[in-house]
């Protein structure tokens, strides 16, 4: 749902509010830095805290994305190719660095820093591979979003016959900026383009309910807290 956001919030901001790219990137990753500042200052998982930080980095690195395509025309091959190296890199630096990629592990602030920096690419790498299928390779949204969930569900599959627990998250993680981008364009964009006309201001409002809903629950939910097992950050 955040992933959806992304592209639903980004997309409303810089068209429908004509606040344009340029001004939403720089506002939203102005909140981004806000956020983050207090999310790595917190000593254990807060629900609202981290959520909120999720969504900021959704739409900055959609809005990264959209940056480069629009306004520097910087090809989708390009872009998802030049993400997809930079995201390698990080991930071989927190790798050399901390002999884990494992989330389970983040307990220190450079542990979280790095975390926060994959997430990042993982979503300016979702939206341009997104884009890529559904609209230069042709695919559209209905296509690309029973694609990606499929991609989803066959890493789940290989995850369940006992693939690496840790190299089975990322891959999904990453699948789930395209499907986000790709079921957000399907329900946002006029039905000319192959959407379904319900608008980005009713798709980013619905989505956002429903994430405020659940961030509330696990929240005040003592179960839902006492499952998570988070550990303290040194």
């Amino acid at each position: 749902m955040s992933t959806t956001v992304g592209e639903t919030g980004a997309d409303y901001l810089a068209v429908h509010i004509g606040l344009g790219t340029s001004i939403t990137g720089l506002v939203m990753a102005s909140l981004l830095a806000v956020a983050l500042l207090v999310q790595l200052r917190a000593d254990r998982y807060v629900p609202w805290i981290y959520w909120l930080t999720v969504v900021l980095v959704s739409i900055v690195g959609t809005e990264i994305t959209d940056a480069l395509t629009d306004r520097l025309e910087v090809s989708l091959y390009a872009s998802t190719a030049a993400f997809a190296i930079a995201l390698a890199a990080i991930f071989a630096v927190w790798f050399k660095v901390e002999r884990t990629l494992s989330i389970h592990s983040i307990v220190t602030t450079r542990r979280e820093l790095f975390y926060w920096a994959a997430i990042l690419f993982t979503f300016a790498l979702g939206t341009a591979g997104g884009d890529l299928a559904t609209e230069a390779l042709g695919l559209g949204f209905n296509v690309g979003a029973v694609a990606f969930a499929g991609l989803i569900a066959a890493v789940t599959a290989a995850y369940a016959l006992g693939a690496n627990t840790v190299l089975t998250f990322w891959f999904a993680y990453i699948l789930t900026r395209p499907l986000g981008a790709s079921f957000g364009d399907l329900l946002s964009q006029s039905r000319d383009y192959g959407g379904l006309g319900l608008g980005t201001i009713s798709t980013s409002l619905a989505f956002l309910t429903v994430i405020v809903a659940l961030v509330v629950w696990l929240s005040f939910d003592g179960d839902a807290g006492r499952n998570l097992k988070v550990p303290l950050k040194d």
